[in-house]
């Protein structure tokens, strides 16, 4: 019978070529999975999902940028108001 601590020794002697083997095994497993249907439907809904919230996001901040313009405009007239009330009151 074989003993564990036997195989993992062998193992360890061939490590070089554990790796190499594993490597293409992964290379092939993931080559797999990202040629698969399910793969690029998930990529695809996902993409969709990031282009709606990059949507969302640009509306937004639009919508705060014309707010803040309005805001900008209801203060320079506020001011020029408050300016014409000063001097309005100096000349009285």
């Amino acid at each position: 019978m074989v003993d564990r601590h036997e195989i993992v020794d062998k193992m360890y002697e061939n490590k070089h070529t554990l790796l190499f083997v594993g490597g293409i095994a992964t290379a092939i497993v993931g080559a797999k999975i990202l040629k698969s249907q399910t793969t690029k439907d998930y990529a695809a809904k996902g993409m969709a999902k990031v282009l709606t919230c990059k949507s969302d996001l640009e509306e937004s901040i639009q919508d705060i940028k014309d707010n803040a313009e309005d805001i900008q405009t209801d203060a320079k007239a506020a001011q020029k108001e408050a300016i014409c009330v000063d001097v309005t009151e100096e000349e009285e």
